[in-house]
């Protein structure tokens, strides 16, 4: 059965599984599940798929799994999603539309990202995928110097290993079969400054330079969208690190939906992206 056009409210979303409204609000103050969208008066809305999920975590808390456990598992089985920021960010926000960019132009944006970040000094929670550790090593020392006033810091690449749980940033091995190692992302989840950036490599580009290659990307400075992708970020590094003490209250709170005119400016700066993307790929 298909659900209302905008999605479903937190009392469809109990009726359809069973669960109570305060359960469903008490699982995403403590764990960030469900993850509702907000519209503009701020009710929540809930996908299909999220009913799905539940319905997984449900069989899974019968099979003897605590809660954590079970909406850990579930999470990473729904939709294919597993161990990819780009695909969670595409289950939870069908809405972000995807522009297709080099990594010339990816790298720059990921660039102002941290640089704002950075002059800020706000205790953000910040993740970054840099598919390979030879990129992230042009890179260390803005990340180490960016890890010094963060909450949190965790890098995913290629490692040979992960690193500690002490070290700062975190440095976190991506398995060889995960869909992770082909993506590049960058997530400011900061009370005043959030903002992310995520894109997938299409294959295919064996032999293209570096800077050319090609990428389907997401970005937002919505702060629904960018707790998102802190939360799935979070989901990631528990599952490879099942020792880290890496919570969702553990991240920046919520915020209120961007308001219209932060939508319309999304919209320019993807425009204006697009276009220099394309002079630059000359």
């Amino acid at each position: 059965m298909n659900g209302p056009p905008d999605g479903l409210s937190i009392g469809e979303l109990a009726r359809q599984t069973g669960v109570p409204v305060a359960t469903l609000r008490s699982w995403e103050d403590r764990y960030g599940f469900p993850s509702p969208q907000r519209l503009a008066g701020g009710h929540r809305r809930y996908q299909e798929g999220d009913a799905a999920l539940i319905g997984e975590i449900l069989r899974l808390r019968a099979s003897g799994l605590s809660l954590q456990a079970a909406i850990g598992q579930a999470a990473a089985r729904v939709a294919g999603t597993g161990l990819s920021v780009f695909a969670g960010l595409r289950y939870r926000h069908p809405g972000l539309a995807p522009q297709e960019l080099s990594k010339a132009t990816l790298l720059a944006i990921t660039r102002a990202m941290e640089d704002e970040c950075c002059a800020r000094a706000e205790h953000a929670a910040l993740f970054a995928g840099f598919q390979q550790e030879r990129f992230y090593r042009h890179s260390s020392e803005r990340w180490k110097e960016l890890a010094r006033t963060a909450s949190v810091a965790v890098i995913f690449a290629d490692f040979g290993a992960s690193a500690g749980p002490d070290d700062s940033p975190l440095t976190v091995r991506i398995p060889v079969d995960a869909p992770l190692r082909r993506e590049w992302f960058v997530v400011c989840a900061a009370p005043d400054y959030p903002g992310f950036i995520s894109g997938w490599e299409f294959p295919g580009q064996k032999g293209v330079p570096d800077a050319r290659r090609r990428f389907e990307v997401l970005w937002s400075v919505d702060p629904p969208a960018v707790r998102d992708a802190a939360l799935i970020c979070a989901q990631i590094t528990r599952t490879l690190l099942p020792g880290l003490d890496l919570r969702p209250e553990d991240l920046p709170g919520g915020a209120p939906p961007g308001s219209a005119d932060l939508h319309r400016a999304i919209g320019l700066f993807a425009r204006m992206a697009s276009y220099l993307d394309r002079r630059t790929d000359r």
